[in-house]
């Protein structure tokens, strides 16, 4: 083999990688981004289709029931006092979250109940209310005795948060120095 074609052969994987490095790179980055996005779509499917199914479950199961709020707070599962076969139910990946646990008596029984968001933030403390129950999960209020259900807090905009902070820090600051 002559030495020009042994340097013509050496030099075209040169110039592919040279050519890979630029728009082959893009092309990998482009499939896997793809590979990734459908299969986010389809996993989004079958959650999706879950979460229905468990929806239909609660509406199935969905008692009105009369109980007076005795306290309210977020609590992780494992501090909340629910039964142990409820704490036994939830996934690895939800034991460390805090939930929104309702303290309520439910006739002569004090029971801790998981509440859905928006009803742990309407829901008074030390009133009897009507709600509806599925198992230990409250899915919405129905009515407060002695009142009208309140309305849900609003959601502080960033902005606002900000300067509450910003006060917070001046209160402490001029208390430090006093």
């Amino acid at each position: 083999m002559s030495y020009s074609l042994y340097l013509a052969l050496s030099l075209r994987p040169v110039t592919f990688l040279v050519l890979m490095s630029t728009w082959g790179v893009l092309a990998i980055v482009l499939g896997v981004v793809a590979a990734v996005l459908v299969a986010l779509y389809f996993y989004g499917k079958r959650l999706q289709k879950k979460q229905d199914d468990a929806q239909a479950q609660i509406d199935a199961q969905k008692q009105t029931v009369s109980i007076l709020v005795i306290d309210k707070k977020k609590l992780r599962p494992k501090e909340s006092g629910l039964p142990e076969m409820a704490l036994s139910q939830i996934p690895w990946y939800a034991k460390r979250a805090k939930l929104p646990i309702v303290k309520a008596k439910i006739g002569p029984q004090i029971m801790s109940l998981v509440a859905d968001q928006g009803v742990f933030d309407v829901i008074p403390v030390k009133k009897e209310c009507k709600v509806s129950l599925s198992g230990i999960y409250i899915t919405e209020i129905k009515s407060v005795r002695g009142g009208k259900i309140p309305d849900p807090p609003k959601k502080k905009k960033l902005w606002e948060r900000i300067l509450r902070r910003d006060d917070a820090a001046k209160k402490t600051a001029s208390n430090k120095k006093k």
